[in-house]
Parts: C-alpha cells; sequence; structure tokens
C-alpha cells in the first residue's frame, strides 16, 4: 500500500501537490511553517480523521467554506484509486475515484498508524483512548466491525435516555424495565461480538510484539473486561446478558448504562508494573512504538500489505537510538512520513529518505 501522490486545498494553511517516496519521507522545515499541516492531511485521507481535532471544520483555510484533501492510493502494485475528503462547513464527502462511498467503504481503502503526542493517550490517557486503539485495529482487518461499534454504540444511547426518565408510577417503571430488556438483548449480541473481536486482536497483537526491543523492559498487554471476576468469561455472552439483569435497578437508580464493552480498558505493563502509573515518558513513547509495530505486522499478516507510518515532530519525541532502532523496522516495509525542524537530522537522513521543505505550508523541494 503506497500514497503516490497527495493535493491539498484550503486545508490550514497548505494548498499544493506533493510526491511522496515509496520508502521514507522526511518532512522538514522552521517550526510554524505548516510541517504538521501536511502529515495530518495525509491521516485524514487514510482514517477520514484528524490526529489534533475532532472538529475537522476547524482545520478549513480561515475565512473559506471548503477545502479537500486529495490522493492516489496504489495497492498490489497494480491498482490504483483516488481518493477525496471534502470537507464543506460541518459536512464530510468521502470519494473513491470519484463514487461518493460511506464511511466504512472508504476505511477500507487506505490504513495509516501515527504516533504523535495526542496518540500518547493510548498509554496515559483514559480507558476509552485505548479501547479507540483497539477498535481502529480490528476495524482495519474487519471492515463491518465499524457498523457493529457503531450500532452498539448507538443502542448504548437510547438505553441510556431511558434510563434517565424520572417515573414514580410502578406502571410506567414497569414499562420502561421492558424496553431496556430490549436494548439489553441487542447490547448482548453486539458487545459479545465487540468482545470477542477486541480479544482476538490482542492474542494478534501479543504474539507480533517485540516486547524488548529498546531496551531492558519487558512490555506487555491484557485485555480487561469490565466483567472480569463476575463469572466465566468464556461464556461471555451469558455472563453478559446475566449481569444485565442482575444490575438493572443500580442501572436505573445511577441513570445511565453500567455494564457492557464500554467499560472495557486494555492493561499495558513494563516488567509487571503499570506503564500508565509507574512508566516514564520514555517507556510511555517505547510502548505506543511497540504497539504500533505489532499492529502494523498484524495488519500485513491479514493483508499481505503494509499500511502508512506517520509520526509528528520526531526529533522531539524520540531520542537518536529510539529513533534509528524504529527506521530500522520500518524500513523496506512501509512507507513512512516524519516531520522535523532538527537541520541535521536532516542531514543524517540523506541517500535514505526523500526530504521535503516546508515554507509558508508550500513544499520546496
Amino acid at each position: 500500500m503506497l500514497l503516490k501522490n497527495l493535493e491539498t486545498y484550503n486545508w490550514r494553511n497548505i494548498n499544493g501537490i506533493a510526491v511522496w517516496n515509496p520508502d521514507l519521507n522526511l518532512i522538514y522545515g522552521e517550526n510554524g511553517q505548516g510541517k504538521t499541516n501536511w502529515l495530518e492531511a495525509i491521516y485524514l485521507l487514510a482514517t477520514t480523521k484528524s490526529f489534533r481535532t475532532q472538529r475537522l471544520q476547524e482545520g478549513v483555510k480561515y475565512d473559506n467554506h471548503t477545502a479537500f484533501v486529495r490522493g492516489t492510493v496504489s495497492r498490489n502494485q497494480n491498482i490504483h484509486r483516488e481518493l477525496q475528503v471534502t470537507l464543506q462547513g460541518a459536512v464530510k464527502t468521502l470519494t473513491v475515484n470519484g463514487k461518493r462511498e460511506t464511511t466504512a467503504a472508504y476505511l477500507g481503502q487506505l490504513h495509516a498508524y501515527a504516533f504523535t503526542a495526542n496518540e500518547l493517550d493510548t498509554i496515559r490517557g483514559t480507558p476509552e483512548a485505548r479501547r479507540k486503539f483497539l477498535d481502529r485495529g480490528v476495524a482495519s482487518l474487519h471492515q463491518s466491525y465499524v457498523h457493529t461499534l457503531a450500532d452498539y454504540n448507538r443502542v448504548v444511547k437510547q438505553k441510556n435516555r431511558l434510563l434517565q426518565e424520572k417515573f414514580t408510577d410502578p406502571n410506567d417503571i414497569s414499562k420502561i424495565k421492558q424496553q431496556i430488556e430490549i436494548w439489553n438483548f441487542q447490547l448482548v449480541k453486539l458487545g459479545t461480538e465487540i468482545h470477542h473481536a477486541r480479544v482476538e486482536y490482542v492474542e494478534k497483537l501479543n504474539e507480533k510484539l517485540r516486547r524488548d526491543l529498546f531496551g531492558a523492559e519487558t512490555y506487555a498487554i491484557r485485555y480487561v473486561s469490565s466483567l472480569g471476576g463476575k463469572g466465566d468469561l468464556a461464556d461471555y455472552e451469558r455472563l453478559f446478558a446475566t449481569r444485565l439483569e442482575v444490575r438493572l435497578q443500580a442501572e436505573m437508580q445511577a441513570g445511565y448504562s453500567l455494564i457492557g464493552t464500554h467499560r472495557d480498558d486494555l492493561e499495558i505493563t513494563f516488567d509487571n508494573r503499570s506503564l500508565r502509573i509507574y512508566g516514564s515518558s520514555g517507556q510511555h513513547r517505547s510502548a505506543l512504538i511497540l504497539l504500533d509495530l505489532a499492529a502494523i505486522d498484524v495488519y500485513y499478516e491479514w493483508h499481505q500489505e503494509y499500511p502508512l507510518f506517520v509520526m509528528d515532530d520526531v526529533d522531539a519525541e524520540l531520542d537518536a537510538r529510539r529513533l534509528s532502532l524504529l527506521l530500522q523496522q520500518l524500513e523496506g516495509r512501509t512507507q513512512t512520513f516524519i516531520t522535523t525542524s532538527d537541520e541535521d537530522l536532516r542531514h543524517r537522513f540523506t541517500g535514505r529518505a526523500t526530504a521535503y521543505k516546508i515554507v509558508a505550508g508550500c513544499i520546496e523541494l
């Protein structure tokens, strides 16, 4: 999988076309010139999202209504597709070869993993950030998972609306319980699919995890179900249904759903200690890289092609040793995009990378 070129229009401060190297691309320049904006545009084309903001309209150049990023993707050497993400106000349109596509269909066209300051939330942030990491990985293998996850989240929202209703009449309470049981039936079906898919993905990651790539520490991961210790996880569907029945009254009192895969987590440890609690900033970065490398290997094993890898502000995020080890792992396998403001770093990779100097948002080769 290769991104051959990228064209942008009114995205942040950048406009223009870039033709990319199939191996290592080094985007450099002084701070504030737009290096990260180019990297963000690549990520947007691949994922339809930004790694900097949840509101994509914030990326549209000031005083403009429309922006787009467009790129040509090559897959298996002989398949070429033109992808485009267009933003018009709050409306996002996705097209493949000029034909409008759903998000689920579009996301199967180009895949990218990102190492950025925000992505470190996977390690040190909330369980939600780690669930998102897992869900992106599962979706990269199974397109239908996007629908399963969306349906599950919709059911949780609908159930929460019911749980927030305040009734005192016994008849009304009985009706509410009956309606909640209908939503619970769907939660069990969808949640069981999500649970099994995440567990299977974590097992695949564990098989590929280079636990001691960066030094003496040994890293490990484990999927943590919120139903752990409540019964037999091997029979997750029955356990989930039982716990929903047991906790129905508690959920009605709380006013929101207490049971389900939306409360699960990924445990990441080094030397049998919690990385989030006891790990240093350097160890957090090492762990995220190890997870990304494992995810890249899982993706390749499934699709027989490599995804893209993007890394922002590499000289600030990684020391020279870690960067060298990372690029050794990626070289000749994954098309890689990194940004830097370090001139010495650019000179160090002369001959190994194509360098793109960014000045006021424009590329100067």
